[in-house]
């Protein structure tokens, strides 16, 4: 190689590696994103999220947890950069209202509103049960422990006087689901977007009814003490053999992020998810993202957006 032409081939070289870095920075760098418990929805959209970032060499990894309040403790620490959670765990940790956690939780900041998530206590179509006092005695799946659903299990079956007069399973959704149908639990509890899998499987192999939760609710102080919750309609048939509709309550599911995490970054998730090809794409991983859309990307969050949300939404006029 001659003398004169080394210069020249480390001024390429460098220049293809500043080219590099500067392309594939957000690729290089691997963004934990914090789902849910197998079979839960929150699972499916840190999933659809992680695909459509890959796809734009974003490296955004989904991974599984124990839920909501799990996700946020993860989210705080920087463990995960980002998570799914409940707005009103969100707002809870943040005001150190946790149950048997006083910690205040500021690292943790909302994104976008993503659906919401209804209660359903699923019981069996010939067990006689038709509100949820009649569980005392009985064995009952209330979500994995720490996770969002076993959360806000206790504080509705806690307002009831019925938290400590069940007989307590921790297990996830599709866990809850197969003992349910071995016949190992009376019933068990969903927090979740609708249709969820698991409830859909166990409707296909056990005649199944859900209780109506929001008349129950309306009867304590349930709704004054928790105002985030809002009434909600899970339509008849959205699960076999359930032909009339159920009255319940939900809570808005947001994604979540770490303050830490760049605002550019949030910002270009966030026009690549609410694209048309994007929203596409997660109404096909799931049908609760139709309530996706650029017009409610906020709805339901009452606690700080993180800086580059707030300038996504300020761009789309929807935050002034």
């Amino acid at each position: 190689m001659k003398p004169k032409q080394i210069p020249i081939i480390l001024i390429c070289c460098t220049a293809v590696m500043i080219f590099m870095i500067l392309t594939g920075s957000a690729y290089a760098m691997m963004y934990r994103f914090s789902g849910g418990p197998s079979g839960g929805t929150f699972q499916y959209y840190a999933s659809a999220v992680s695909t459509l970032s890959k796809q734009n060499r974003i490296n955004v990894l989904a991974s599984s947890s124990g839920g909501s309040i799990e996700n946020i403790r993860l989210a705080n620490s920087g463990k995960a950069s980002f998570a799914v959670a409940y707005s009103g765990h969100l707002f809870q940790a943040e005001n150190g209202l946790l149950p048997k956690d006083t910690r205040t939780y500021k690292n943790v900041l909302a994104v976008c509103y993503l659906y919401g998530a209804p209660a359903q206590l699923v019981v069996r179509a010939d067990s006689g049960i038709t509100e949820t006092l009649q569980l005392a005695g009985k064995r009952v799946g209330t979500g994995n422990a720490g996770s969002g659903a076993a959360a806000n299990c206790e504080l509705f079956f806690s307002e009831l006087g019925l938290w400590d007069k069940i007989k307590r399973n921790f297990l996830g959704y599709r866990q809850a689901a197969d003992a349910f149908k071995n016949k190992q639990l009376d019933a068990f509890w969903i927090f979740s977007g609708f249709p969820n899998s698991a409830v859909i499987e166990t409707a296909l192999q056990n005649k199944i009814k859900l209780i109506n939760l929001y008349p129950e609710a309306e009867k304590t102080r349930f709704l004054q003490k928790y105002p985030y919750f809002t009434k909600v309609v899970i339509p008849a048939d959205t699960y076999k053999g359930v032909s009339t509709d159920t009255i319940t309550f939900q809570d808005a599911t947001l994604w979540v992020a770490n303050k830490k995490v760049p605002a550019d970054l949030v910002y270009r998730l966030l026009k690549i998810i609410y694209s048309q090809k994007g929203l596409e794409y997660m109404v096909s991983v799931h049908k609760s993202a139709r309530a996706m859309s650029i017009q409610d990307g906020i709805h339901g969050i009452i606690t700080p957006l993180h800086p580059g949300a707030a300038k996504f939404w300020q761009d789309n006029g929807i935050l002034k």
